[in-house]
C-alpha cells in the first residue's frame, strides 16, 4: 500500500530530521509537512543532522500551506491522537487497525498518518477528517512520546504488519565440526580426564558417552574443537609436570 506521514505546523527542525530517519529505517519515503514553523525546514543543519542520512527522504519531502494539499491521494487517514475526543472518529490501537487494513480481501489504499504539534497535538477539526484515531497503548500515567518516537512506532507497527523485513544475521554460520573430529577431541579428553583423576578406566561409567551427547548438543565449530583439545592438553601438561 502508498503510505505518507504528514506532520502539521512542525515547529522543531530536528523533529522533522527525525521523521525522516524514523521513516526510512522502515521502508517509508512520502513525508508531506503542513505549514511548519520553518519554511526552509528541510535544508536546515539540525534538521539534515537528526536525519542521520536519511538525506533522500527529505529531498523527496513536500512543504505545502493546508492539509488539503497533503492530503492528494489518500483515501484511508488515521490521525495520531492520545487525547480522547467526545466526538470523531473510532479510537484503536495501531496493530488492532492495521490488522484490519491488511486482512486478506481487504482493498488496497493509500494510507496516509496525520501527526499535530509539538506543542498542541491535533486540532479537533483534523481529527474529525480521519478515518480512525490511533492511541499508542502507553503508561496510563505516563503517556508523553516526542514526534520522533511516536512516528517511529507508528512506521514500526505498519511495517510489521505490511509483512516486515527479514531480519539480517550479521554473523556468518559458523561449520560445524565432523563426527572424526569430535572422536578425536573426546579421545583426548578421556586422557585428560584419566590423567588428573577424573575418570576411573576401570570403572568409567557413562561419563564419556554422557560428554559425547553434550557435545553433540553443542554443535560444535572446529574452532571450539581446537580449543577444547587445548584445554585438555593443558590439563595433561599440568599433571605431567607434578610428577
Amino acid at each position: 500500500m502508498k503510505t505518507r506521514f504528514i506532520l502539521i505546523e512542525t515547529s522543531h527542525a530536528g523533529n522533522v530530521g527525525a521523521a525522516a530517519r524514523a521513516m526510512k529505517v522502515m521502508g517509508f519515503d512520502d513525508l508531506v509537512l503542513v505549514k511548519p514553523r520553518w519554511a526552509n525546514v528541510l535544508r536546515k543543519e539540525e534538521t539534515i543532522q537528526r536525519a542521520s542520512g536519511a538525506n533522500d527522504v527529505l529531498a523527496n519531502a513536500r512543504v505545502v500551506e493546508t492539509l488539503d494539499e497533503a492530503l492528494d491521494g489518500v483515501t484511508h487517514l488515521c490521525a495520531t491522537a492520545m487525547t480522547p475526543r467526545d466526538f470523531g472518529p473510532p479510537t484503536r490501537s495501531p496493530r488492532e487497525h492495521f490488522a484490519e487494513l491488511t486482512k486478506p480481501g481487504a482493498p488496497e489504499q493509500c494510507v496516509a498518518f496525520l501527526f499535530g504539534s509539538e506543542r498542541f497535538g491535533m486540532k479537533n477539526e483534523d481529527v474529525y477528517r480521519c478515518n480512525v484515531a490511533l492511541s499508542i497503548p502507553t503508561n496510563p500515567q505516563f503517556g508523553s512520546l516526542n514526534l520522533g518516537s511516536a512516528i517511529q512506532v507508528i512506521a514500526y507497527d505498519w511495517r510489521v504488519a505490511l509483512g516486515g523485513f527479514p531480519v539480517q544475521n550479521v554473523i556468518a554460520p559458523a561449520d560445524k565440526a565432523d563426527a572424526q573430529q569430535v572422536a578425536g577431541m573426546l579421545g583426548h579428553w578421556e586422557q585428560a580426564l584419566t590423567d588428573i583423576g577424573f575418570l576411573d578406566p576401570a570403572a568409567p561409567k557413562k561419563l564419556m558417552p554422557r560428554l559425547n551427547q553434550l557435545f553433540n548438543r553443542a554443535d560444535l565449530s572446529p574452532e571450539e574443537i581446537h580449543i577444547l583439545r587445548g584445554v585438555a592438553k593443558a590439563m595433561i601438561q599440568a599433571t605431567q609436570a607434578k610428577r
